[in-house]
């Protein structure tokens, strides 16, 4: 599903705009990697949390030529899903087998 079906899915649930669901999720999506950037964490109850890990230094290798190469450290952005979503995930894969 892409944001345009998510979108899609929401006015249909909701009956509102098209363009007020848009606004929504955008500034939802934007609050979101902005409180990550400042390492913070957001934990939507029975949904999940999205948090900030740390990926350290390391050395790689270039798969063409086989160089050795130093790759950075960077931050990551994690989710974990939470008891409620990962329960209704399994309701449904357990339903379709």
């Amino acid at each position: 599903m892409n944001k345009q079906e998510l979108i899609d899915q929401v006015v249909k649930k909701t009956g509102q705009s098209k363009g007020s669901i848009t606004e929504a999720l955008d500034a939802v999506t934007e609050a979101i990697k902005t409180a990550i950037a400042e390492g913070d964490t957001i934990q939507l109850v029975g949904f999940g949390s999205f948090s900030r890990g740390e990926r350290a230094a390391r050395e790689g290798r270039n798969p063409k030529t086989g160089e050795s190469l130093q790759i950075a450290a960077a931050y990551t952005a994690k989710f974990t899903a939470g008891k409620a979503f990962k329960d209704a995930i399994n309701v449904k894969s357990s339903k379709s087998k």
